[in-house]
């Protein structure tokens, strides 16, 4: 998830030159730029979130920069799991033949996600799309749309997080991984009195 930074843009071109206009003031120079077919360009700090398919509870909610790829820190999280799941599903951004097999091959975890049509031209990655169009495997991927992404518009909409309350990478950092610290601790109160783990907003803010 992308996450607009606090304060002015600074545009991509004269951020690569290291050219701060007269006059623009409280801009966050460790942000980055970063494009999304819902968002478009946005100059931020980006979030990492892993959500379950069984229990909707959050598993993680982490910062990364705007720019990393999420597919290879998806990689690095999921492996903490090695041995408890068996399957993490990701969009597009993790159609990669090399992470699929290598998910199996070293954390015994199998990748659920949608394949490129453009790109079904080697015997293994049509062997790649057809694990994804099996049954079981396209129910998993479909669940994403509201049990995953739902999970994040959560954290965004209680912490009002349109916007990045502060700047910089190490403030980010500290106040992402608390907010989703904060998430957690509230929907294990609500999964153990059997109350809805997605009605927490009132709880959370007090």
């Amino acid at each position: 998830m992308m996450n607009h930074a606090k304060g002015p843009v600074w545009h991509k071109k004269q951020k690569e030159q290291g050219i701060i206009p007269k006059g623009l003031r409280g801009l966050d120079k460790e942000a980055t730029w970063a494009k999304s077919h819902a968002d478009g360009w946005v100059y931020g700090h980006g979030s990492f979130s892993l959500t379950s398919h069984k229990v909707p509870v959050l598993g993680c909610f982490i910062w990364m920069r705007n720019s990393a790829n999420e597919a290879k820190r998806m990689w690095l999280e999921v492996s903490r799991y090695k041995g408890i799941i068996k399957y993490t599903a990701m969009d597009s951004k993790a159609d990669d033949y090399d992470l699929f097999k290598e998910l199996n091959r070293q954390q015994k975890i199998k990748l659920v996600t949608s394949c490129r049509q453009n790109m079904l031209i080697s015997d293994h990655r049509k062997k790649m799309h057809d694990f994804m169009m099996q049954p079981k495997h396209k129910q998993i991927y479909k669940e994403r749309a509201y049990k995953v992404e739902p999970m994040q518009g959560l954290v965004k909409d209680i912490f009002d997080l349109d916007r990045c309350w502060m700047r910089g990478n190490d403030s980010n950092r500290w106040l992402f991984a608390a907010m989703g610290v904060t998430i957690q601790m509230h929907q294990l109160n609500a999964f153990h009195e059997k109350k809805s783990t997605w009605k927490i907003k009132d709880e959370v803010l007090g």
